[in-house]
Formats: structure tokens, C-alpha cells, sequence
């Protein structure tokens, strides 16, 4: 798959089958993952990969109610590290360890979709609820859930806004 036709073709995948994800292709998927780029590569992320049913069903009550984070077969947990970052000092623990795991999620989704399965990026969970029920270090923040399996769906691309809306030219 052309890089334009996985950015462009992927979408936000709320509907999975049940068919399970083989542990093969999610530790590929997770290499992918860990080769974005990181600040200083300190690769200050860390991944939680959740398949147990009931787990499942508590991510998505803390995630607002979404039920489709129950029902996708794997669950993956994109963390931060905040430890990993120390030498960046504030600016790591505040700015580079959230780049540095969406960095790493935008490669997963990309991943994912190249090999035909569907993912959704879920920032909306409450993280202390997250951080318990994973048993997450103190020094470990959850910064994104993935839902991954089958897609049961086919969603239409959503717009975008004109770049002329976006782009600023040497200055604002």
C-alpha cells in the first residue's frame, strides 16, 4: 500500500468482528509502533495490550460509555513514560512524552489499516480509572486507547478543512 493511500484511506473504525487478532501480527503491529520518532530517542511510550473481556468492558465505561472498545478483540493502551523523559525536564514531562506515544499511535493506526484491520484513536477516558485498572506505575500516563480488530463497517471519509484555512506562510 502507497504511504497517500493508508493516509487517506484509513478511518475511524467503531464496528469490529469478533474474529481475535493473532499475537504475531499484534507484536508487528507494535513494532511498527515503537519506530516513530521519539524526543531524543527516548522513546518515552510504553503499550498496554488488553484482551480480556471484562477489562475490555471497564475501558470502555471509563472511556465515556463507548461500547465499541469492549467489543474490539484487543484493546492497546498507548502510555507515556514519564521516567524516560526526566532529562528533558519539564518540557519532556509535559510536551515530548504526549508526542512521542501520538507519534507512536498515528504509526499503529497506520499499521493496522495497512493489513486490513480497522482501529480508532480514543482520547476521551478518564486516566486515574484507566491507570487502576491496569495497574499502571505512577509514572506511566495512559494517553491513548486503541480499539483494534476486523472492521465490521466501512466508514465514509470525513471532511477536511481547505488547507488555505490551516496553512500560514512564514508567519500567522
Amino acid at each position: 500500500m502507497e504511504l497517500q493511500d493508508a493516509i487517506r484511506g484509513r478511518r475511524s473504525v467503531r464496528a469490529f468482528r469478533a474474529d481475535p487478532v493473532p499475537e504475531e501480527r499484534l507484536r508487528e503491529l507494535l513494532e511498527m509502533a515503537q519506530w516513530a520518532p521519539s524526543a531524543g530517542n527516548l522513546q518515552a511510550r510504553d503499550f498496554v495490550v488488553v484482551r480480556e473481556d471484562g477489562a475490555k468492558r471497564a475501558l470502555a465505561r471509563l472511556s465515556l460509555d463507548q461500547g465499541f472498545v469492549a467489543q474490539a478483540p484487543v484493546v492497546v493502551v498507548v502510555c507515556g513514560n514519564l521516567r524516560r523523559v526526566d532529562t528533558y525536564g519539564r518540557r519532556g514531562r509535559d510536551l515530548f512524552v504526549v508526542q512521542d506515544a501520538a507519534a507512536a499511535t498515528q504509526n499503529l493506526l497506520l499499521a493496522a489499516h495497512e493489513v486490513g484491520l480497522g482501529t480508532c484513536w480514543v482520547g476521551a477516558f478518564d486516566e486515574d480509572g484507566v491507570r487502576k485498572l491496569l495497574g499502571l506505575p505512577i509514572h506511566v500516563r495512559p494517553l491513548a486507547l486503541v480499539p483494534l480488530g476486523r472492521p465490521a463497517e466501512d466508514p465514509e471519509p470525513s471532511t477536511r478543512l481547505p488547507l488555505d484555512e490551516l496553512v500560514h506562510w512564514d508567519a500567522w
